[in-house]
């Protein structure tokens, strides 16, 4: 039964990066492998054949004393792990609301209207700016699709075009890194107490900064990047980028409540999902009142609704993440094996194997944020908090965090932000391993070379 479960997993995550020549949704994949998983598990369970653990080191077996409470143990550990999921699922929905509230009254058009620079090397670096600092703040895939938007405005020409939107990928997973709430790998950590919004952002800032600045040093001297451009006035005029009475209010309130989230929970000791919906309940009161424009008729009031927010979300992103986070719990509570005479779940057993085999943590981490490129770092990451069991704020994790967040960006196709500005821009797999693949290789491994070097001298 455990080698049906294994293969069950790896033949789901074979078709999760299959998903584009496969045209298959990564949500269908996740979803049946998360299923079938826990249904093999419960029936090897339920027969005597596999013993569970749960997060505390419990063992579970029907065979074992009274076995109402063995049962009773797999379905208490079962809804564990789905709860602990949920918080970081509500913790998305409710900043991926927010943000499409702070769209639909077209707040980010008022960072649209402040460009006004045609020299490519100072938009390069415009851009490439606000791509850092905005995904710290809504996370890097909502930035890329903002600047993305945006660049189409800015650039007329598209064999340019490209290379801005893929160096805008570059900044966008450094900016996400160093923030809790800047990626959905460095909020699972986050969430499940792995980091500290203070200590994930000293130690990781810097390494972070330097991934971005050395690919756009690099990358200023290229042909691309070279001369002017001419601004698409006309279509800066649009319908679509028109400033409304209630832009700048609600860009201001949606920020400004994202961030209120981490003092939420320093204040109250609150999980960060609690603060995120107690501001997405704020931004949601604000725009209940506010006016998009002077004389608002009760059908046009739907088009600037929280309910039409709502149904922007991309929620196949979200049962992604769900079925993703119980395939890894699954192998988490699978009994296979015993470490020191201890039995011991699939991953902390895996963890015992590849710690012999690699004895440098470190090297482990820097593998773990190369591998991120080609696989999903949601499930490397959620392996890697099952298999370890470092402190809080240890620098291991802070390099976690720093890996599977910039490491996407080696490949066009390692991070949701570079699949987001690949199906927006059509760039092609092979161009962006040719021409950006080799930026971001040196970013990387420079952020990392100087995270090791800061732990080294300073801690």
């Amino acid at each position: 039964m455990i080698p049906i479960i294994i293969v069950t997993f790896f033949l789901g995550y074979l078709l999760i990066t299959l998903e584009h020549p496969l045209k298959l949704d990564k949500a269908v994949s996740a979803l049946l492998m998360a299923t079938i998983m826990w249904a093999f598990l419960s029936y090897g369970f339920h027969q005597g054949w596999l013993s569970v653990m749960n997060t505390h080191g419990d063992i579970f077996n029907i065979n074992g004393e009274n076995p109402a409470i063995q049962q009773l143990g797999f379905k208490a550990n079962l809804m564990h792990h789905f709860s602990s999921i949920s918080e970081i699922l509500f913790f998305l929905i409710g900043a991926m609301t927010i943000v499409e509230i702070v769209d639909l009254h077209r707040g980010f058009g008022i960072l649209k209207k402040a460009i006004t620079t045609t020299n490519k090397v100072k938009l390069l670096w415009i851009l490439g700016l606000l791509a850092f600092v905005l995904s710290a703040i809504i996370d890097n895939l909502t930035a890329t699709i903002i600047l993305v938007t945006l660049l189409r405005k800015l650039v007329p020409k598209r064999d340019y075009r490209v290379w801005f939107a893929a160096m805008i990928v570059i900044a966008a997973n450094a900016g996400g890194a160093w923030s809790p709430i800047g990626d959905v790998t460095t909020t699972m950590l986050w969430i499940n107490n792995k980091v500290t919004t203070s200590g994930l952002s000293e130690h990781v800032i810097l390494p972070a900064v330097i991934c971005f600045v050395i690919p756009f040093v690099l990358g200023s001297r290229l042909k691309a990047f070279r001369g002017e451009t001419v601004l698409k006035t006309k279509v800066l005029l649009d319908d679509e980028t028109q400033r409304l009475l209630s832009s700048k209010k609600m860009l201001y309130t949606g920020l400004g409540a994202i961030l209120f989230v981490p003092v939420f929970k320093v204040v109250t000791g609150l999980p960060p999902y609690v603060g995120m919906l107690f501001s997405l309940g704020f931004v949601w009161l604000v725009s209940e009142y506010v006016r998009p424009v002077k004389n608002l008729s009760t059908n046009d009031k739907y088009l600037y609704s929280t309910t039409k927010a709502l149904s922007k979300i991309e929620f196949s992103s979200i049962l992604f993440f769900l079925g993703i986070l119980l395939a890894v719990a699954a192998l988490e509570s699978m009994v296979v094996g015993s470490i020191a005479g201890q039995q011991s779940g699939a991953l902390l057993y895996a963890a015992h194997s590849l710690s012999l085999a690699i004895p440098n943590m470190d090297l482990i981490v820097v593998i773990l944020g190369i591998l991120s490129a080609v696989v999903d770092n949601v499930p490397l990451v959620a392996a890697a908090m099952g298999m370890y069991d470092f402190p809080v704020d240890n620098h291991i994790w802070h390099f976690i965090a720093y890996s599977a967040g910039t490491g996407g960006s080696l490949l066009v196709i390692g991070s949701a932000a570079g699949v987001a500005a690949m199906g927006m821009e059509k760039i092609k797999f092979m161009w962006y391993l040719k021409n950006i693949g080799p930026l971001a290789m040196i970013g990387f491994l420079s952020g990392a070379i100087s995270f090791m070097l800061n732990v080294f001298f300073f801690q």
